[in-house]
């Protein structure tokens, strides 16, 4: 595993922490079709909504905060694969959103998390 594969493990790994700490349920885990990869899939059951989740993991901020490598390209591509991913699979809920969840991880230290709500 290459050490970019590594932390971003890791950057979903703390993502998915921090959501089922704040009362989503994660559904699925790096979901892959032919057009991309989901992070996470996630219920949100205080909304009863459908999150699907990219996660952003950076070891530095030198090329800007992880939440800025989310473009407008990446997110339109995570919309498609939620649509995707809703064809695949019978699961129906009161709404659909897309998350980000950023993950600053710290040479020393916990790892600093930013958890953006509706972002797409």
């Amino acid at each position: 595993m290459r050490a970019t594969d590594a932390v971003g493990r890791y950057g979903e790994r703390v993502a998915e922490r921090l959501l089922t700490d704040h009362g989503l349920e994660v559904i699925e885990r790096n979901w892959r079709c032919r057009d991309g990869e989901i992070d996470l899939v996630a219920l949100d059951r205080g909304t009863d909504e459908i999150v699907f989740v990219e996660v952003k993991t950076r070891r530095s901020t030198t090329y800007g905060p992880p939440a800025e490598a989310v473009t407008r390209a990446k997110l339109a591509r995570l919309r498609r694969l939620a649509a995707l991913w809703l064809r695949a699979h019978d699961r129906h809920a009161g709404g659909v959103r897309v998350d980000v969840v950023a993950v600053l991880a710290r040479a020393s230290g916990p790892a600093l998390v930013e958890h953006l709500r509706a972002v797409g």
